[in-house]
This record gives C-alpha cells, sequence and structure tokens, in this order.
C-alpha cells in the first residue's frame, strides 16, 4: 500500500510540473501577443501620437508579463524541487 502512495505522489508531483510548464507557455504566449501588438501600432501608425503611446504601452507590458511569468516559473519550480527532496 505504501509503494501505491508513493507512486500517487510522484504522479501528482509530475502533474504540478507539467502544469506549471503549461502556465509558463501561457504567459510568454501573452507576452509576445502584447508585444507584436505594440508592435504593429508602432510601425503602421507613426503619425499618430495616441496610437505610439499605446503600441509602446503593449510593448513594454509584454516584457513586464514575460518578467511575471519567469519570476513565478522559478518560484513555484524551486518549492516543487524543495518538496521533492523532503
Amino acid at each position: 500500500m505504501n509503494k501505491l502512495t508513493d507512486i500517487r505522489d510522484q504522479l501528482a508531483l509530475e502533474r504540478t510540473r507539467l502544469a506549471n510548464e503549461r502556465t509558463f507557455l501561457a504567459y510568454v504566449r501573452t507576452a509576445l501577443s502584447l508585444i507584436a501588438g505594440g508592435a504593429v501600432l508602432l510601425q503602421f501608425f507613426t503619425n499618430q501620437p495616441s496610437y505610439l503611446l499605446v503600441g509602446w504601452l503593449l510593448a513594454v507590458g509584454g516584457g513586464v508579463v514575460l518578467l511575471i511569468g519567469l519570476i513565478r516559473f522559478f518560484r513555484v519550480r524551486a518549492k516543487l524541487h524543495q518538496d521533492d527532496s523532503v
């Protein structure tokens, strides 16, 4: 019975690791979309200051989202590694 519990715990930990990776990839996808949207506005609406401002805000926002995703990914990964070794 103990062996079965160990296997379940290992599988649960692996599912959590995979969920962490999927969440990180969602952050990356969102960041790239924001940066691409900002780049489009910066490229095609150079004569309109309001669009330029929104374009820069989107690009910077994409960078912030990517940074948040990286921080969260590594924090959760470290916590999972810490729980795995206990």
